[in-house]
């Protein structure tokens, strides 16, 4: 079912997913023992059914639909697994250690996402 939908609704669902898992690390400040998976849930439940327009050009048949919430539950795997395994960019690295050699600070990221986060952060303690 999920194969059948347009690029652009498929491209908004991923999007959406992405949006919605990287707000709710940054909201339990990426750390590990306060993910819930289900918390996450109803975090992007809200952020769909109030931010994204993919959920109006879907059928309500197929919202309802066994299949499409297997199928869902796999692409949110998915995008979670790529964001968590995306490396952080070299530049992130080195704007980081400059940061957290001006503070003081030994802030430990795995990931592009979680560095992103790590370096606003950073940024907004200096301010």
């Amino acid at each position: 079912m999920y194969k059948q939908l347009s690029s652009g609704v498929k491209i908004s669902i991923t999007r959406s997913i992405s949006t919605s898992f990287e707000s709710y690390l940054a909201s339990i400040a990426w750390e590990e023992d306060k993910f819930s998976m289900e918390d996450f849930m109803i975090s992007w439940q809200s952020y769909f059914k109030d931010n994204a327009a993919w959920i109006d050009k879907v059928p309500q048949e197929v919202l309802l639909s066994t299949e499409f919430h297997e199928e869902i539950a796999k692409k949110i795997d998915e995008v979670m697994t790529k964001i968590l395994n995306e490396a952080p960019t070299a530049k992130q690295k080195t704007e980081i250690a400059k940061l957290q050699k001006t503070l003081g600070t030994n802030y430990t990221f795995d990931c592009k996402a979680e560095a992103t986060y790590i370096e606003q952060l950073l940024k907004d303690k200096l301010k």
